[in-house]
């Protein structure tokens, strides 16, 4: 192929890729599908990103299309639906997250089956759970109450306590005696049916004295007929009430020694050191609730996303291999990416061999002989990467030499762009060597990559595929190897 030949292959490409930028960020997709969409109103949207999923029952339906203020005091979270969504008035948004480290999304909660549909533009209430900052306020809340019950434990004046109780007995005996002046006469009056009841039991007496005699007649009889049940009843309640001094005697040494200050309990009640110690480790406790509440939400902060590919170089006679792991820090700027490559064009060797043939004259003749191979190798990919709108610039190592890389998602992130240009100090006066490729993802976690590798050297189309883990996957299969 001419070498003019290939500089127009090449500007065509790079034209067909700049009309497909043009056209993805003026935003002209006559293949866009129109979604519904809808308005939510949060008090707070705190961890909540923009592109964040949209999901009823756990199922994806659409994405966040804007967070912003509605006023001084609320958030307004723009929601698109992917397919239009039979939603009925009752309907309500609230944010909710993917397990522990998962990140936040939007869950809509339909109304009733039989309301009235919503009306185009609607906006919905949002229903923003409590936060773990929330959590943490209301167990320092606990542990000031306990502090200030500790502390009246310790400090409380019992000997004033005491006195007042004395002079609250002083003043009720004040109150009896002037009751007792007041009601004399009363006094009188029943002393004086107390001497004609006593008149009234004297005549009685005889007669009361002759029944209580049969009385006790008949309970002699009763308790002659039952004297064996009579002594077990009487041992059973002296073995009960000696139990019963036990543990009063029990009680009474504990207490004892609480208030001497023996023991845990005595301590923490008597012990100033002790009450201070209890302070520190609940301090020690609020600190380290807090350090896990930073380090959870610096987990959560970064997404992380495993790759794995591999595709056959007809031409070259070799297959490329790859094995990459991409770091969101999701700040939307900074991109990572890091990975190991096999490529067929991995390690090259220069070998110099030396022949020395002797000649019947005498003469001697010397024979060089350069041979340079290549040979299937591992590299490294080590590349910084910057979120340019809908861009994704990197730059760094690839395939173990310098190089930058353009990323372009396009079709809502299904198909992506991609072009590369490396190893520009290639040996014996090579072009630099580029590569571009696009890769469709036609399952969650499976894709198809082709392309077009080392235009301007030894131009070889490829196709392969690919399989690609995101944080969910990752967490689901670290839940469940944690149970075995």
């Amino acid at each position: 192929m001419k070498q003019a030949l290939k500089v127009g292959i090449f500007a065509t490409i790079c034209l067909i890729i700049l009309a497909v930028l043009v056209w993805k960020i003026e935003d002209i997709n006559p293949f866009k599908q129109k979604g519904q969409k809808l308005d939510a109103i949060f008090d707070s949207v705190a961890g909540l990103d923009d592109k964040a999923t949209v999901r009823i029952a756990g199922v994806r339906v659409g994405r966040v299309d804007g967070v912003g203020l509605a006023d001084r005091n609320k958030a307004r979270v723009s929601l698109v639906l992917e397919k239009p969504m039979v939603l009925t008035e009752g309907t309500h948004a609230r944010i909710a997250s993917l397990g522990l480290l998962g990140e936040k999304y939007v869950e809509l909660v339909p109304g009733p089956a039989g309301a009235p549909l919503l009306p185009p533009g609607a906006v919905l209430p949002g229903v923003t759970p409590p936060s773990f900052d929330d959590a943490m306020a209301q167990l320092s809340d606990i542990g000031a109450s306990i502090q200030k019950v500790t502390g009246s434990l310790a400090g409380g004046d019992l000997g004033g306590s005491i006195n007042g109780l004395v002079t609250d007995l002083r003043a009720t005996s004040e109150q009896i005696r002037l009751m007792v002046m007041e009601n004399r006469m009363a006094l009188r009056s029943t002393l004086g049916n107390a001497d004609a009841a006593s008149a009234t039991l004297a005549r009685e007496l005889p007669r009361l004295a002759e029944q209580m005699s049969r009385t006790l007649s008949s309970i002699e009889t009763i308790l002659a007929e039952n004297r064996s049940n009579v002594s077990g009843s009487t041992a059973n309640i002296r073995e009960v009430t000696d139990k019963l001094q036990i543990s009063v005697d029990n009680l009474n040494k504990i207490s004892g020694k609480i208030a001497s200050g023996e023991g845990t309990v005595g301590k923490l009640v008597n012990s100033e050191e002790a009450y201070d110690q209890v302070v520190s480790t609940l301090d020690s406790i609020k600190t380290g609730v807090n350090s896990l509440s930073g380090t959870i939400g610096a987990i959560n902060r970064f997404k992380v996303d495993l790759d794995m590919q591999a595709y056959q170089l007809p031409d070259q006679d070799g297959s490329l291999s790859a094995f990459r792991v991409d770091i969101d820090p999701q700040d939307g700027r900074r991109l990572y990416r890091a990975g190991v490559v096999s490529t067929p064009f991995g390690k090259r060797k220069e070998k110099e061999q030396t022949v020395t043939v002797t000649r019947p004259d005498g003469t001697v003749e010397v024979t060089t002989t350069n041979t340079i191979s290549q040979e299937k190798a591992y590299q490294a990919d080590a590349l910084f990467g910057y979120k340019a709108r809908d861009l994704r610039l990197f730059a760094g190592l690839i395939e173990s030499s310098g190089g930058a890389e353009v990323d372009y998602p396009v079709l809502n992130d299904k198909l992506l762009l991609q072009f590369q240009a490396f190893d520009f100090n290639r040996p014996d006066d090579l072009h630099p060597h580029l590569r571009l490729a696009g890769r469709w993802q036609f399952h969650p976690n499976l894709y198809l990559i082709g392309g077009y590798d080392d235009p301007l050297e030894n131009h070889s189309f490829f196709l392969g595929g690919g399989i690609r883990w995101n944080d969910d996957n990752i967490k689901y299969l670290l839940g469940s190897v944690s149970k075995f």
